[in-house]
């Protein structure tokens, strides 16, 4: 008698029933979600994952003008303990998108044919921005009014023809990150009794000190809006983006330590772009790309909501991947080469924005009676 004839014949549904492979999975699926209700490490860490992968599937599939940007803001905001948008926020930040595109049109019609006076312009508008988001002043609209003055210049310098398409996207992918970011919160909310941070209030009055900050600012983005459109390089305006978002992060006015963060986080996303690029070559499915997504997704967000020293730095490293993936799934048959372009583009665009604020912070007036 053969071996097998001793082996008692199953069905499948029989030997998973006597496995025990159903009770386990009713406790890990049990377990999840009770630390979905309770734990809010949990729920910030499964929010980012699927608010950027849906953000992400969303832009890939309709693809219309400015779509990367939707998924860029998605991340930056999920990646924050903030609260819930409540409907009535939702809607100030889509009329606060509008208020921006208005804002970035102006810029690229009435402005830019004219450099000597585009130039000192753009200079007071990013200043008059990063003042207003170091006073307290909401973080949305300072950062859709940084992205429009940079942005829609760019595009409208290169692409006259395509200029309204470009607009219409930008207020199209803004107000679907508001969408997306309460949609997350919906399926993801947090649970009663969370500790949440204290809303910034707006600081009426001058300020010293986000004066004194937004002038940093604006001395190092200034220069590489001119770069930019000086020598119309709207084909890389997806590092132009990086930068800007990169001079909004809190830390990078504190000198040394905000080289080593920005640096740190852009390596971590160009060498995790660069195995999830050889993933995609490997495999060029649609359905992969989104299952890996939500996988890097998912591990970057247990990074940063980790609550450990190093956690800092994935939030950008994030955005950077992104970028990176993207522009070079755009690149055609020159993917490869496009790729490790870009990786260098944004490595010297961090290294910029650290160098400068450490130049300004050495050489910067102080006050009498402090030591520089």
């Amino acid at each position: 008698m053969s071996l097998q004839a001793n082996i008692p014949k199953l069905s499948l549904p029989d030997w998973i029933s006597q496995s025990g492979l159903i009770i386990k999975l009713q406790g890990y699926l049990k377990d999840i979600g009770s630390a979905l209700k309770k734990d809010q490490k949990t729920i910030r860490i499964m929010r980012f994952a699927v608010g950027v992968t849906l953000a992400i599937a969303l832009a890939f599939t309709l693809q219309w003008p400015l779509a990367f940007l939707t998924p860029v803001l998605t991340a930056v905001i999920l990646a924050m303990p903030l609260p819930k948008p409540t409907l009535q926020a939702g809607l100030l930040n889509m009329l606060y998108t509008f208020v921006a595109f208005l804002l970035g049109v102006v810029f690229t019609l009435f402005l830019l044919p004219f450099p000597l006076v585009y130039i000192p312009v753009l200079g007071l508008a990013l200043f008059n921005i990063y003042y207003f988001i170091n006073r307290g002043g909401s973080f949305w609209f300072g950062l859709m009014s940084l992205l429009a003055v940079l942005i829609l210049p760019l595009l409208g310098l290169n692409y006259e023809g395509l200029a309204f398409g470009f607009a219409l996207g930008f207020i199209w992918s803004g107000w679907l990150t508001v969408v997306m970011i309460w949609l997350a919160h919906f399926i993801f909310p947090d649970p009663d009794g969370s500790v949440l941070p204290a809303s910034l209030k707006f600081q009426p009055g001058y300020s010293a000190a986000a004066a004194e900050l937004a002038l940093k600012s604006t001395v190092v983005a200034l220069p590489i809006a001119i770069f930019f459109i000086v020598f119309n390089l709207a084909g890389q305006l997806l590092v132009m983006v990086f930068a800007a978002i990169f001079t909004l992060a809190p830390d990078l006015n504190k000198g040394s330590i905000a080289a080593k963060n920005s640096i740190t986080s852009t390596l971590i996303g160009g060498v995790a772009a660069l195995g999830f690029y050889w993933l995609i070559v490997a495999v060029p499915e649609f359905h992969f790309f989104i299952l890996l997504m939500f996988f890097t997704t998912l591990m970057f967000a247990q990074q940063i909501f980790s609550g450990k020293p190093y956690a800092s730095y994935f939030g950008s490293a994030f955005v950077a991947l992104f970028i990176l993936v993207n522009s070079s799934l755009d690149a055609g048959g020159n993917i490869t080469s496009a790729f490790f372009i870009r990786v260098a583009l944004i490595s010297l665009a961090a290294i910029y924005v650290v160098a400068t604020l450490n130049v300004l912070e050495r050489f910067w007036p102080q006050p009498p009676g402090t030591k520089s």
